[in-house]
């Protein structure tokens, strides 16, 4: 493992374009630090407007004029297999720039990477079983019926939270589908979005079919949106870049995709499953570093059981394992960038401020250079402080009390989001009554935020537009239905300007 992370330290990144590895046209680089020590790890490829250009011209020209529109299902599912296989011989590899990068544990990314390898799998069985039309005879004159094609080059922007996987879950759907794709990996997370050309350009995909433009959001991001190659947008990040999105892809009528922010409230009754519910809440906000987009960081605790449930909470904080993300023990590591540590504390202050007692676990001094933030419990919050309306993105929980289940679902919804919830009671009716009336996308009842890749992801209000995910991905989103209208018989046509 040394030598690897000292290879990766040493180890510029280039972007990916038609098949081949180059530097920026104008030759720029950006740094990118660890989160772990804020060091240099390399320098990136700065792509811009011309480098977006480059790629969405390649991408068109593989989709329009390259075999990969030409293949057969069955011989576009060979490479789509391939990629899974190469991922699953470089999981390790992948896990170790993984957590680098971003400062996730290793201990986490090793499982996100093995999801990555899936993506890819199921996508493949669900193109070749589930992408087929509907068939309909219209008396005994026509056949009408449907196919879904590609749309063509499609541009996908990622997350720098659990990157790989999040990437792969865009990149599988939108090659398996037929399309061509253009990446722009966030900029705060390059290395495993590097580790994926360098995989699908192993599997042999034809030039052009997938490149990778490493930039910011405002030049390379801004420029894959205004590209009047690029046929569609899917974006996962936060609400005020999707919003902007949505903005700019209107000029160009381009499909878009969004998932967005989360301020996703879990809810525990007095008659819940208390280990498991405070195994989950506990799961919830403080895996991923709290960096994700489903964490419950509302909870909301019925006052018959909130004395004791906040008591074990704390003792769960206290004990949190807080440390170097390579080390298999460590739960917690350290956020993304300074930039996001100054924004995660200054929402501590600010609920402190507001008068929440602020219950935190420890951080270890030899790691004070790292952008660490403690597992942090905002007790005697209320639903209308700015702690418990705005997306954090950190290991920090505001705990709520309420009384009677008409409370909580008005406080659950009493937000602009609305991506997920979970609901923790042995009354099932009620679990489905709080289920069903709670604003969101997403709801578990009894249950952590497992994922099935079969049902939809996505949200509601401002957590997000449309659904990927299962047959929602390769139906509605990555490719366009067609309708094909076949005359049976001679039915009459109607004989405009014809002499009688």
């Amino acid at each position: 493992m040394t030598s690897l992370l000292a290879q990766s330290q040493q180890a510029d990144v280039k972007l990916y374009i038609d098949g081949r590895f180059v530097e920026a046209q104008d030759g720029e680089y950006f740094e990118n630090r660890s989160p772990f020590t804020n060091e240099v790890i390399n320098r990136i490829a700065k792509g811009g407007q011309v480098d977006i250009d480059r790629a969405a011209a390649a991408a068109k020209l593989a989709f329009k004029h390259g075999p990969w529109g030409k293949l057969k299902v069955s011989e576009r599912m060979v490479y789509i297999e391939r990629i899974a296989d190469l991922i699953d011989k470089e999981v390790e590899e992948i896990a170790i720039l993984e957590a680098l990068d971003t400062g996730l544990p290793i201990s986490q990314t090793r499982k996100m990477v093995s999801r990555a390898a899936e993506n890819f799998r199921f996508y493949s069985r669900m193109v070749q079983t589930r992408m087929h039309g509907e068939a309909y005879m219209q008396d005994d004159e026509f056949l009408n019926y449907t196919v879904y094609k590609p749309l063509g080059a499609v541009g996908l922007i990622t997350p720098w939270n659990a990157p790989f996987m999040l990437t792969t879950w865009k990149v599988a759907p939108a090659l398996a589908t037929g399309n061509t794709v253009i990446l722009k990996p966030a900029e705060l997370s390059p290395l495993s979005a590097n580790k994926l050309a360098e995989v699908i350009h192993k599997a042999g995909l034809p030039n052009g079919v997938f490149n990778v433009v490493h930039g910011f959001g405002e030049t390379a991001g801004a420029a894959l949106v205004e590209n009047t190659d690029v046929e569609a947008i899917s974006f996962t990040g936060e609400t005020v870049t999707g919003s902007t999105i949505i903005k700019n892809a209107a000029d160009s009528l381009k499909k878009t995709s969004m998932e967005l922010g989360g301020k996703s409230p879990l809810i525990v009754f007095d008659d819940a499953d208390l280990d498991r519910a405070l195994d989950a809440a506990v799961w919830g906000i403080f895996s991923f570093n709290g960096e994700r987009c489903t964490a419950n960081s509302r909870l909301f605790l019925h006052k018959n059981i909130k004395d004791d449930f906040i008591s074990a909470l704390k003792e769960r904080v206290a004990n949190i394992k807080v440390g170097n993300p390579m080390n298999p023990s460590t739960q917690l590591g350290p956020l993304i960038d300074q930039g996001h540590y100054q924004k995660v504390t200054g929402y501590i202050k600010m609920a402190k401020q507001a008068g929440c007692e602020i219950i935190q676990g420890t951080i270890p001094d030899e790691l004070k250079a790292g952008n660490f933030v403690p597992p942090t419990l905002l007790l005697n919050a209320t639903n209308d402080m700015k702690i418990s309306q705005e997306e954090i993105f950190g290991p920090v929980m505001a705990v709520i009390e309420f009384e009677t289940e008409a409370e909580v679902i008005e406080m659950a919804n009493d937000v602009k989001y609305g991506l997920a919830g979970y609901v923790w009671t042995n009354d099932m009716k009620r679990g489905h009554r709080v289920a069903q009336a709670v604003d969101a996308g997403m709801l578990w009842i009894n249950a952590q935020n497992v994922r099935d890749l079969r049902i939809p992801f996505g949200g509601s209000k401002a957590s997000g537009i449309g659904r990927e995910g299962g047959h929602y991905a390769i139906l509605e989103f990555y490719t366009e239905p067609k309708v094909i209208h076949v005359a049976l018989g001679e039915h009459l046509i109607p004989q405009f300007g014809k002499k009688k």
